[in-house]
This record gives structure tokens, C-alpha cells and sequence, in this order.
């Protein structure tokens, strides 16, 4: 086995190409990746904001957010005023085979998922660091 030590690469073995990107592209945080996997592994259940907080151990408000933030990405479908209004219901069948996909590598590469999001996140602070010492030193 060929030891790599480059940490960008240290996680790519894991993670799907396709998964990666999705996980780029899409999951701004590890609470949204656990709320979409909560709500694909209970589809059968609708979802309002006091549940998920209580399963995910968010406040109410967060979790509402999390809602909106998968129902705008055509994760949930917003079913009305009922109490609990929210259902998984992909926007596509694409939308559904990556997330099917994520939850497959997410039960194997938990942590190289996190690091993942977490890096991204670092990353765009970072750069909002950097943009506003450039603008504080002009």
C-alpha cells in the first residue's frame, strides 16, 4: 500500500468524485447533511422544525432553517400547513441517486465527510478574512 501524506488527497480515496462535488456544491454544514440523511431514513414521516430539533439537538429556529435551506434545494417538499408539513421528496431522480449515494458513503466515511464540509467552511472564512484585511489596508 503506497502511503500518500498530501491532506487534500488523504480524504479523495473515500469519497466518490460525484459525492464530493454534491457535498461541495450543496452541504453548507454537517447539521445539513445530518438533517437531509434524518429525513431520507424516515420518509415515510413528515417533518416540522421542533422535531428535527429534537432529534439533531438544534434549536427550533435552526432547524426550521434547515428545513427551508432542504426545501429550497428540492430535498423536502413543503406539504402545507399541517404540523408537520415537511417530506423527503427529491426534485429529481438524480437529486435522489446522489443522495442515496451520500448516505452510503456517509455511514462508512463519517469523518472524512465532516473534514470535508468543514474545510469548505473554513475555507470561505478564510477568504472573508482575507478580503476584509485587504479592504482594511487600502
Amino acid at each position: 500500500m503506497q502511503e500518500n501524506h498530501s491532506a487534500a488527497h488523504m480524504t479523495s480515496p473515500t469519497i466518490p468524485d460525484d459525492v464530493r462535488r454534491f457535498v461541495l456544491q450543496c452541504i453548507p454544514s454537517v447539521p445539513f447533511l445530518e438533517a437531509i440523511l434524518l429525513v431520507r431514513e424516515n420518509a415515510q414521516l413528515g417533518w416540522n422544525g421542533a422535531q428535527l430539533a429534537q432529534r439533531l439537538y438544534l434549536s427550533e429556529a435552526a432547524a426550521a432553517a434547515l428545513l427551508r435551506g432542504m426545501q429550497q434545494a428540492g430535498i423536502v417538499r413543503d406539504d402545507g400547513p399541517a404540523p408537520a408539513p415537511y417530506s423527503y421528496a427529491p426534485s429529481s431522480p438524480d437529486l435522489h441517486q446522489i443522495l442515496e449515494r451520500l448516505a452510503q458513503v456517509y455511514a462508512s466515511h463519517l469523518i472524512e465527510l465532516s473534514k470535508l464540509i468543514h474545510l469548505k467552511s473554513h475555507r470561505k472564512a478564510q477568504l472573508f478574512a482575507d478580503a476584509f484585511i485587504w479592504k482594511k489596508e487600502q
